[in-house]
């Protein structure tokens, strides 16, 4: 291994290390990496990012910004951006309190519309970031816990573990779905049906239904009465209206032969434009509102996957990910299964403590260059470090942000949470669920 990549691979073990110890102030780790390693580019022309034969015999400054900003994947950008707007709004519009209400009221008793409350989070995760699933069903979930005279602490963690498994299933639900359609190549009716197989998302399906048959047996004991509530009224159901246009367009886009390279970002953004001039001109949003709202939005992620990008690209750049390939590739022994299991459960124990999208884009090459190399379905390795780093944040209480903001809705609520009573719901959810999809994952792609 040479210098450079040396100095890389220190700027990204202490980025990774500074990130883990003090998750508030991640951005700002990611950030400052990223400079350092576009401040190495500077110094030493041409030793990370290849300066493009076109642009030699410009300055070198304005070569290495076309480099930086080439590997960022913009599409991705644009899509967590204009995603973002449009679940605001929906969450806004009280369309998901109003079908959660349906669904209290027509159950035949409290269990079952636990479970059914739980599967409804998983399902709007599909399409609506995670935390934000988690914000909107919290009021019902503690609503029909106090009538229930129940500890609403299970039915929270329910609630985040359900949008963390749910949010691996479509392009739009998560960023780490974004960030593998963008390194596989896949557009939004990939993750459904890819080489007349069945993809991600049906896999996924296998955990939701495990884990509904888990919340089940676990809330068994409220299926004696019945309750109603009184429906929420809805403020609008535009938000909706537009939800539902960007999963047909984003389905639509999939189609167009050799589209342009952000064109699903483009299209979701755009979205997210008419989702705010709706919000300022039909509800009659005065500009401070509206601030209110953009400020609102989780503009961490955002500059946070900048910063990944950017030195994970710097990664790849100077060749460490295929030495950590080739170096996977020795223990596997050109055992397929060896790989599968090793990939599947490194992935799950470090994404319960390491937040899983840095981990991911580095990944992702690591795992298609090894089934490459073993001569496999590339989706084998990478469906199953999809599964495992998005799966593998239901472990702990600190796994993933909807973990998180669960945690801080109890604490407010006076039901501090022990890391105990995390486990003791959420590691048999994550063996049950992450076994099931990846057994189907073995059987369809293995």
């Amino acid at each position: 291994m040479d210098y450079i990549k040396w100095i890389v691979l220190g700027i990204a073990v202490l980025m990774y290390v500074f990130v883990i110890l003090f998750q508030s102030k991640k951005v700002w780790f990611t950030t400052i990496a990223a400079l350092l390693v576009i401040v190495t580019g500077m110094i030493l022309p041409g030793s990370i990012f290849p300066l493009p034969q076109a642009l030699k015999t410009g300055t070198h400054f304005y070569a290495l910004t076309h480099s930086v900003f080439g590997i960022i994947n913009w599409n991705v950008i644009l899509i967590y951006l204009g995603s973002m707007i449009i679940a605001a709004l929906f969450l806004y519009s009280k369309v998901p309190a109003r079908i959660a209400d349906g669904i209290i009221n027509k159950s035949s008793n409290p269990g079952i519309a636990i479970v059914l409350i739980l599967a409804m989070t998983g399902i709007i995760s599909i399409f609506v970031e995670n935390v934000a699933t988690v914000l909107v069903m919290a009021p019902i979930a503690l609503a029909l816990s106090k009538k229930l005279n129940m500890n609403p602490t299970y039915f929270m963690i329910g609630l985040a573990v359900m949008s963390n498994l749910e949010g691996t299933a479509t392009l739009v639900g998560d960023p780490p779905s974004m960030i593998f359609a963008a390194y596989a190549g896949y557009n939004f009716n990939d993750f459904f049906i890819h080489n007349n197989t069945l993809s991600i998302f049906f896999i996924i399906q296998t955990g939701l239904l495990v884990g509904c048959i888990y919340f089940y047996f676990f809330f068994a004991k409220y299926r004696n009465e019945k309750i109603q509530v009184e429906s929420t009224k809805v403020i609008s159901w535009v938000p909706f209206i537009i939800l539902l246009v960007m999963i047909f367009g984003l389905a639509g886009v999939s189609f167009i032969p050799g589209e342009f390279a952000y064109t699903s970002g483009l299209y979701v953004f755009a979205l997210g434009l008419i989702a705010v001039l709706w919000y300022i001109f039909s509800q009659k949003k005065n500009m401070k509102e509206t601030a209110e709202l953009i400020k609102g939005l989780d503009w961490e992620t955002i500059f946070f996957l900048l910063g990944i990008f950017v030195v994970v690209g710097a990664i790849q750049e100077v060749g460490l990910l295929e030495d950590f390939a080739e170096f996977l590739a020795g223990i596997c022994g050109g055992s397929k299964i060896l790989g599968f299991i090793i990939i599947l459960l490194v992935s799950v124990a470090i994404s319960g403590f390491v937040d899983n999208v840095p981990y991911i884009i580095a990944m992702l090459p690591v795992a298609g260059s090894l089934a490459q190399a073993m001569e496999m379905n590339k989706e084998l390795y990478m469906f199953a470090l999809l599964i495992g780093s998005c799966l593998g944040g239901n472990l702990t209480p600190f796994g993933a942000s909807a973990n998180v903001v669960s945690m801080g809705i109890l604490k407010k609520e006076g039901y501090p949470m022990k890391f105990s009573g995390w486990l003791k719901v959420a590691v048999p959810f994550t063996i049950l669920t992450t076994g099931a999809a990846a057994l189907l994952l073995y059987f369809l792609w293995g």
